[in-house]
């Protein structure tokens, strides 16, 4: 089973929503707004990835943190800050056979997912 992890009305959330679509992939969709993050599948992500890949620092949420909390970022506050506010949660994260995969990526999605 396939299942991608993010918010709906994301742009990178709806071109991963759009390839699957296309392809004709089957997933499960987790929404962070309606279920919140699951901290297990975000320990596995920070595990496979570090935290710096799977906290997205372009985003407004990563910028509005305090000073204090983002110099002292570690995998441990990086799950906690993710569970809290998902919207810094690079996006999608998909599940796929067990591992985690960052971001909307055409060629990574053709080779794992076909």
């Amino acid at each position: 089973m396939t299942t991608i992890y993010g918010i709906k009305n994301c742009d990178t959330m709806k071109k991963a929503f759009a390839w699957l679509a296309a392809n004709k992939i089957e997933y499960e969709f987790h929404d962070y707004k309606k279920h919140g993050a699951d901290e297990l599948i975000l320990n596995q992500a920070v595990n496979e990835h570090g935290w710096q890949s799977v906290i997205n620092k372009r985003g407004t949420t990563w910028r509005n943190l305090p000073e204090t909390v983002k110099e002292t970022m570690d995998d441990t506050k990086a799950v906690t800050i993710a569970q809290e506010n998902p919207s810094v949660i690079k996006r999608p994260l998909l599940v796929h056979n067990n591992k985690t995969y960052l971001g909307f990526d055409e060629k990574t999605y053709k080779d794992i997912l076909k």
